[in-house]
């Protein structure tokens, strides 16, 4: 195999990846696509090993997400994009080995942070649910 046969044989994976639609063993979940190994997810695509998840597109074994895109070993994450083994991360890019983050980006192994700065537990709390009113969010 040549440089150029490997090329066009990557490239066709990658393409054919993508393209997947059918589901494969999955159990219980609903209107999804590309999904493997998943459980009771509802509305996602291109997901792998992931439990409970919904409207969560190339996610890889997490669970109990909503609205994740591209996360990795997460749970109880909700529109967070590119996030690895975090938990309960709301509107959060990029964060890694994180808990109970808002809207952040880039961390990693923080908790309790909002915008990227810290905060004790209790105003943790008190901030997201005044935060949740005012964008409108629901509380998941």
């Amino acid at each position: 195999m040549n440089r150029s046969e490997f090329e066009a044989a990557f490239r066709k994976l990658i393409g054919a990846h993508g393209a997947q639609t059918t589901n494969s063993g999955c159990i219980g979940c609903e209107r999804c696509t590309g999904a493997v190994d998943s459980t009771f997810c509802v509305e996602c695509k291109q997901i792998s090993r992931c439990h409970y998840c919904r409207a969560s597109d190339d996610c890889t074994d997490c669970s109990h997400c909503e609205g994740a895109r591209g996360c990795l070993s997460c749970l109880h994450c909700h529109d967070a994009t590119r996030c690895a083994q975090s938990a309960y991360l709301e509107r959060c890019a990029s964060c890694t080995r994180c808990n109970y983050c808002f809207g952040c980006v880039g961390l990693s192994g923080k908790d309790f942070h909002i915008l990227n700065e810290p905060y004790d537990r209790q105003t943790y709390f008190e901030m997201v649910k005044r935060l949740r009113r005012e964008l409108g969010t629901k509380e998941p």
